[in-house]
């Protein structure tokens, strides 16, 4: 069984889905972590032209799992955890994440990962396009200014030299809502059958348990 959690960046999505994944002792998946990976891999691999990158896909070795409330990556056999989360990745990840063969890639990936055992996971599309008959669909929102504000803080948390501004985080926001909601492949928009969760203004505790509430009510699970 899934349950996912939709919505723009920054919005709250992977902290509240962890949290929730801890406190019903149910399996995470971070679907943005994996474009992530991917994205990391483009970098690494000298920013290649498209048909180049995409040929590299069949051969990389991507395994994944949530353990001591960490989502970890490892790609080809390197723990990328950390390195996934810096701002290189963050400029660039909506660009490859809007290819259509690279969406494909994570898709099959992500529904694989979740054939056994109850899932919560957050993303753009996933209520929509990914697991359209999950069994629990949230759309969580936010100001474009709070969402700058967590992004900014979580920033500062996990890559201290980045060196980037608030501004300039609510600038990169900014431009990855539109390009997410625009994209040709999967556009980010709320799933008809979605449950909205507006978090501007809420406090964390607050956001995690109303969706716990809802989980409990709809799917009957238990911490």
């Amino acid at each position: 069984m899934i349950i996912v959690i939709d919505g723009p960046a920054g919005s709250g999505k992977s902290s509240t889905a962890k949290e929730i994944a801890n406190r019903l002792k149910i399996q995470y998946l971070d679907s943005g972590a994996i474009y992530r990976a991917i994205t990391y891999l483009w970098i690494a691999a000298d920013k290649p032209e498209k048909n180049t990158f995409l040929d590299l896909l069949p051969e990389v070795d991507l395994e994944t799992a949530y353990k001591r409330q960490t989502f970890f990556v490892e790609l080809n056999g390197a723990d990328i955890t950390k390195n996934i989360r810096n701002q290189n990745v963050t400029e660039s990840v909506s660009d490859i994440a809007s290819l259509p063969e690279i969406r494909k890639f994570v898709n099959g990936y992500m529904r694989n990962l979740v054939l056994d055992d109850v899932y919560i996971a957050d993303g753009r599309d996933l209520g929509t396009a990914v697991f359209p008959d999950a069994a629990l669909k949230i759309y969580m929102d936010a100001s474009l200014d709070e969402r700058a504000k967590r992004r900014f803080n979580e920033l500062q948390q996990t890559d201290s030299t980045a060196g980037v501004s608030l501004d300039e985080v609510k600038q990169n926001l900014n431009e990855r809502d539109r390009k997410d909601q625009s994209r040709a492949a999967d556009p980010l928009k709320k799933a008809d059958d979605a449950i909205v969760i507006n978090t501007t203004g809420k406090t964390f505790d607050e956001q995690v348990s109303e969706i716990i509430d809802i989980i409990q009510n709809k799917l009957k699970l238990k911490y």
